[in-house]
């Protein structure tokens, strides 16, 4: 029971961790004083569990925790999410924060979903289960961020020719305006990459420790990592005051048929993503 306990909380680590870096990424570009208090609120709580599960194993065998690849990972995980704290609140390095709470967040990853973690643990076939159960959700989540981002820029191109020809009526008086839908066009990308990178990185841990042989050219994880640089390239160019308006709109429609190319033909072109 202690060990599904201790499992549970790893994975909760993780999933709290990822969810910190969406809030992050949110605060980073656009300086939003609410997601910086939830971003800074999980990643505390992700701290506190960490610091308790190392003071407990420091106890448990009477020394300090760097011996060992693995205990190494983890000590080197928690410096991560204490420098970043640090950094937070005393200095206010909100890019540097951002990126290494990334790093911290793929060793955090590591070391939870790790083969020898696996190997160690009675519930090792579980972890494994639901590491791949989380990749899913976390990317399922990001096709339907990405599929709001598409609604959003289907009725930008409706309003702006609707207003463009001058037949606006009392019909259309309910949707939103032109900047409102360009508004939640970014924000949907925003959280949809976020989500993309988490699941990519947890993809990329399960399929190297559950599959034999596996390939980072295989075509789904290629065409995902395609994805997560097209969607990245669209915001960083909204960003630049490069691409607004319809062809901002449009950017994000012939994004999302990318995602439906990688979806369908890229399951089907995998070694290991597989459709029944």
């Amino acid at each position: 029971m202690a060990d599904i306990t201790m499992a549970r909380l790893h994975e909760a680590m993780v999933i709290l961790y990822a969810v910190s870096l969406v809030f992050y990424f949110i605060d980073y570009l656009y300086k939003e004083k609410k997601a910086s208090r939830i971003a800074m609120t999980l990643l505390g709580i992700v701290w506190v569990l960490q610091t308790i599960f190392l003071g407990l194993y420091i106890f448990e065998t009477q020394r300090f925790p760097i011996l060992t690849l693995f205990e190494g990972i983890y000590f080197y995980a928690w410096l991560l999410v204490t420098l970043s704290i640090v950094l937070r609140i005393f200095y206010r390095f909100d890019f540097a924060v951002f990126f290494i709470n990334i790093i911290g967040f793929i060793f955090m990853t590591i070391h939870t979903f790790a083969p020898v973690q696996i190997e160690r643990s009675p519930v090792g076939e579980a972890l494994v289960s639901e590491l791949l159960f989380i990749h899913i959700s976390f990317a399922i989540l990001s096709y339907v961020a990405f599929s709001l981002s598409l609604v959003f820029s289907v009725l930008h191109m409706i309003l702006y020719r609707l207003l463009k020809q001058k037949k606006w009526t009392k019909q259309w008086s309910n949707l939103p305006s032109l900047s409102q839908t360009q508004q939640f066009m970014t924000i949907s990308i925003l959280v949809g990459i976020s989500l993309l990178f988490v699941s990519l990185v947890l993809g990329l841990q399960w399929a190297y420790i559950s599959l034999a042989e596996f390939s980072i050219l295989d075509m789904k994880i290629v065409g995902s990592f395609i994805l997560l640089v097209v969607y990245s390239f669209i915001l960083w160019w909204h960003r630049k005051g490069s691409l607004n308006g319809m062809n901002y709109a449009l950017a994000h429609t012939y994004a999302f048929l990318l995602l439906l190319i990688n979806f369908f033909l890229g399951s089907r072109l995998s070694e290991f993503h597989f459709w029944y």
